[in-house]
C-alpha cells in the first residue's frame, strides 16, 4: 500500500484488496450511496474484485485513495482525483459516522493540491447531484464554483470547476 498525501489527521493511500471489506460496508448504506447512482455491493468478493480491477494509477499516474486516521488507523473512506477521459474530476466518500468532521474537506483540498501542484493539472472539475447539499458545500469550501447542469442517467448534476492560479 502506497502513501501518497498526508494531513494534518489523516493519510490518503493507494487502495488494496484488503480494503473489501471497507468498500463492503461503505456502499452497504443506502445513505452513503444516495447520491452517486451507483449500486451497493452484493458481497465481499464484488468489492475484492473491484479493488482488484482497479487500474486508475497506473493508467493515469493517480486516482481514488483510501482515507486513514493517522491517530486511529481506521479507514474512513474514500477521496481523490478520476481522469474520466476528457478531465479530471474530485471525488469523496465516507462512512457516515464520519460525515460533518471536516473529512471530505480536508482530504479533498490535499487531492486538489497534489492535482495541480505535482500532476501540473489546469481544471479540476466536482460532480455532485443536485439535491447532494453536502457535496456542494465541501465543493465549495475547497474552492470550487458552480458551472453549470446536466442531466446523466436520469439523474440532475451540478457541475463545478477550479483551474490552477
Amino acid at each position: 500500500m502506497k502513501n501518497i498525501l498526508q494531513t494534518p489527521r489523516l493519510i490518503l493511500r493507494e487502495f488494496h484488496i484488503d480494503d473489501a471489506e471497507y468498500f463492503f460496508k461503505l456502499n452497504s448504506n443506502p445513505k452513503v450511496i444516495q447520491f452517486t447512482g451507483d449500486e451497493a455491493f452484493k458481497n465481499i468478493e464484488e468489492a475484492k474484485n473491484f479493488l482488484s480491477n482497479y487500474k486508475n494509477y497506473e493508467q493515469n499516474g493517480y486516482g481514488r485513495w483510501s482515507v486513514i486516521d493517522k491517530k486511529t488507523n481506521h479507514f474512513l473512506g474514500w477521496c481523490g482525483l478520476n481522469f474520466n477521459g476528457n478531465e479530471t474530476d474530485i471525488g469523496f466518500r465516507f462512512f457516515e459516522e464520519h460525515w460533518n468532521k471536516g473529512y471530505a474537506t480536508e482530504s479533498a483540498k490535499a487531492c486538489l493540491d497534489f492535482g495541480f501542484k505535482i500532476l501540473d493539472l489546469n481544471e479540476i472539475v466536482g460532480r455532485a447531484m443536485k439535491e447532494n447539499s453536502a457535496s456542494h458545500k465541501v465543493l465549495e469550501k475547497i474552492g470550487l464554483s458552480f458551472s453549470h447542469e446536466i442531466e446523466k442517467e436520469n439523474y440532475k448534476w451540478v457541475i463545478y470547476k477550479i483551474q490552477k492560479n
